[in-house]
């Protein structure tokens, strides 16, 4: 794996992290979640159209086009049962069941679906990184906000793996940003259609605009991290951001059962995310 991945993805967690926050701090998560897709859109659009003049305006294969559209659907599914965990449960609880599902699923469909290879140690670093995803995952308190969480991991691992795919077809701002405007597209006819409050682009716009830098700028990391690395690699290591939310339940909002076990779990991962590196 390039060494200069490494600080892109982390960095990419740190702000995917800020914005769960945000978004489960939010009365209505999905409505949060359509503005923020589109303001997204809308805000990176200049630089992309720039960037795709200065490379000689590069194309994007039908195939690309369709990949695109089919995570963006699957991404609108993502973002649906994501905001019915963050109803039904806490940050901390759903946050890491919903992340820790798909890093395994993601790794499977890498070096089986996909034949991607990996060294010992990054062997022993996606494994050590699994593990202390799941030690830190604490299910059994998860209630109804389980099964909506599960379904969150499921359809983060199914359009990585879509994503691993689309970025290797064309330039990755390109793919990015169509998935970006489809996307929106899907969320708004969505929550237009469910009459969802909230949802105009004039809500909130200063929200608005915040959580859309972080999870456009966060999502694009990771489309450029996966065009130079393996699925099977990135999708574990992008999970990090577990380890902020750990510390972030311990010590800031007093969750104290199971902490010991927790933090074990987050000095796994630190351990994975090393291995991972050298390798």
């Amino acid at each position: 794996m390039p060494l200069a991945v490494l600080p892109l993805v982390l960095l990419a967690a740190v702000f995917h992290a800020t914005w769960n926050a945000m978004l489960k701090a939010s009365e209505n998560p999905l409505a949060l979640a359509t503005r923020a897709l589109t303001w997204g859109a809308v805000l990176s659009l200049p630089p992309v159209a720039a960037a795709w003049l200065l490379s000689g305006r590069p194309g994007l294969p039908l195939a690309g086009w369709l990949i695109a559209l089919a995570s963006a659907f699957l991404e609108l599914i993502y973002f649906i049962t994501l905001s019915i965990a963050y109803q039904r449960g806490e940050l901390s609880v759903v946050y890491p069941i919903a992340r820790g599902t798909a890093p395994l699923l993601a790794v499977l469909v890498g070096v089986i679906l996909l034949g991607e290879r990996l060294h010992a140690p990054a062997i022993l670093g996606v494994f050590a990184l699994l593990a202390g995803i799941w030690v830190v995952r604490r299910p059994s308190s998860a209630g109804s906000a389980l099964w909506p969480a599960l379904l969150t991991g499921v359809m983060i691992a199914a359009y990585t793996s879509l994503d691993r795919i689309g970025v290797r077809l064309g330039s990755p701002w390109i793919y990015g940003w169509l998935l970006w405007l489809f996307g929106a597209i899907l969320l708004v006819a969505f929550t237009t259609v469910r009459r969802v409050p909230g949802s105009r682009l004039t809500d909130e716009p200063r929200l608005s605009v915040a959580v859309a830098v972080l999870m456009t700028a966060a999502y694009f990391m990771i489309l450029f991290a996966l065009s130079v690395a393996p699925l099977a690699i990135i999708a574990p290591l992008r999970e990090s951001a577990i380890v902020l939310v750990t510390a972030w339940g311990i010590w800031r909002l007093g969750e104290r059962h199971g902490a010991w076990l927790r933090v074990a779990g987050a000095l796994t991962i630190v351990a994975g995310i090393a291995l991972l590196t050298i390798s």
